[in-house]
């Protein structure tokens, strides 16, 4: 096997490990650590700490380092938040969050150098077109890594389902659930009563040590990019100073169109967040039990994947508008639908309905959104891209941080609210663009915006 491809799985399935743990995690904070809203708190915090990672670490990291050193670093990062699970309170899960938040942006800032690299060098060798092969490299990347959604929630789901003691949600418990919930401790803990300290540490020690191999691939099986290389790379990489980059980032918001795309960039961080911190915990958990959030996620990831490969292929011949509409009025119908649903056992499919409905939205929010930076802001893509992390992961932290504190009927009209704002700022970036540019229609090109989608889901 040609020695770069071979580097590129070893880092596809290390990603894979580390994703499959944290992607299953994430999706139980809520239900998990419902006390006093501990695990969407932590959720928010990480986030937080997201944004800050991505400002100042990445390039410094990177440079002391290397592409290799800042993988495995970060990926420990990782497997510290894992640990935090096992014994869950603000004295461990916050912190482990925060640790986490700083690792995650140097990892996928290092994983999408050494692809860059590696397609690079195996261009200059074979003869070929670097954006092509680099292109390809990214394209089995995310082939493999976007399965980690389903695993990781396959696992939780199956060792749950183990649990010997399953307790019957009353219909008093049930009225809890849903958009009018009842915001109390037994909404809270009624789906995951069930579960033994002893499943838990299961689900969390199988989490652990495949985060552990993650990291035991990429140190042992991982070859060090030649130096020469990563220097020239690392060059381009790293700003002049870390305060240009900050700078560069807020003058951006001087363009106006900018400015337009905020509300746009943050609805897709409150609509995943509004998915795992709430649809989870008040519909799946409440009226099912925790055992069946895994089931649930799955749905939307794999959704989610198949949409996103179906949608970035007919987006050349639909346009964008055309998908941005369809994501909305999906959206749209399922926010009122889950306003005026209440969750049952016995209609058990359209638990299911809603995640895949979600996942249809979101892969066009995700790969939608990132072309339109791309090819608005070709010149300052950097700075652009900087403002979408920014941006939507603000989106993650508000819709995380007031999830405990408002009922989820408030929550979903929020949803709405920031969904038609998005709609209508959106329609004024396209008309200031037509405007712009009259009788040369903005073509939705064909971005490379794989690592860019992944990047803010973490």
């Amino acid at each position: 096997m040609e020695r770069n491809l071979k580097n590129v799985l070893i880092i596809s399935f290390g990603f894979l490990l580390l994703f499959t743990a944290y992607g299953g995690l994430q999706s139980l904070q809520s239900s998990l650590h419902s006390e006093e809203g501990l695990g969407v708190a932590s959720l928010s915090v990480l986030y937080a700490a997201l944004i800050l990672s991505s400002m100042f670490l990445p390039p410094i990291l990177i440079k002391k380092l290397g592409c290799k050193w800042t993988m495995a670093g970060s990926m420990c990062c990782y497997i510290a938040f894992s640990l935090g699970n096992f014994y869950a309170s603000w004295y461990t899960l916050i912190p482990t969050s925060v640790i986490l938040g700083l690792g995650g942006a140097p990892l996928w800032s290092a994983k999408c150098t050494y692809l860059t690299i590696a397609g690079n060098s195996y261009a200059e060798k074979a003869g070929k077109n670097g954006k092509d092969i680099i292109n390809q490299y990214f394209g089995v990347f995310f082939l493999i890594f976007q399965s980690s959604g389903i695993w990781g929630n396959l696992i939780s789901s199956l060792i749950f389902s183990q649990a010997s003691n399953k307790v019957e949600i009353s219909e008093e418990n049930l009225a809890c659930c849903g958009a009018y919930d009842c915001m109390t401790d037994t909404t809270n803990t009624t789906g995951s009563t069930e579960l033994s300290n002893s499943l838990i540490y299961t689900l969390l020690g199988v989490y652990t040590a495949s985060g552990v191999l993650a990291v035991l691939l990429i140190v042992i099986f991982l070859d060090q990019i030649k130096s020469d290389q990563a220097e020239t790379e690392k060059e381009k990489l790293e700003p002049p100073s870390i305060w240009s980059t900050l700078l560069a980032t807020f003058q951006h918001l001087k363009d106006k169109r900018q400015c337009l795309l905020i509300p746009l960039t943050m609805y897709s961080g409150f609509e995943q967040g509004f998915l795992s911190g709430d649809y989870t915990k008040t519909y799946v958990t409440c009226a099912l039990g925790i055992h069946y959030v895994g089931y649930a996620m799955i749905c939307f990831s794999a959704v989610n994947s198949l949409c996103s490969l179906l949608f970035g292929k007919i987006s050349q011949f639909t346009g964008r508008k055309l998908l941005f509409a369809l994501a909305t009025v999906t959206n749209i119908a399922s926010i009122i639908a889950l306003l005026l649903w209440k969750p049952h056992p016995k209609q058990l499919p359209v638990f299911f309905v809603f995640p895949a409905l979600w996942g249809l939205s979101d892969a066009i929010w995700q790969t939608q959104t990132n072309g339109l930076y791309g090819i608005l802001f070709e010149k300052h893509k950097e700075a652009a891209f900087a403002n979408y992390r920014l941006w939507e992961s603000l989106g993650f932290v508000i819709a995380y941080g007031y999830s405990t504190k408002l009922q989820v009927y408030i929550k979903l009209y929020i949803l709405l609210s920031v969904l038609v704002l998005s709609m209508v700022t959106y329609g004024a970036v396209e008309y200031l663009e037509a405007k712009n540019s009259p009788g040369t229609p903005m073509a939705t090109k064909k971005e490379n915006v794989g690592p860019l989608t992944q990047e803010t889901h973490m």
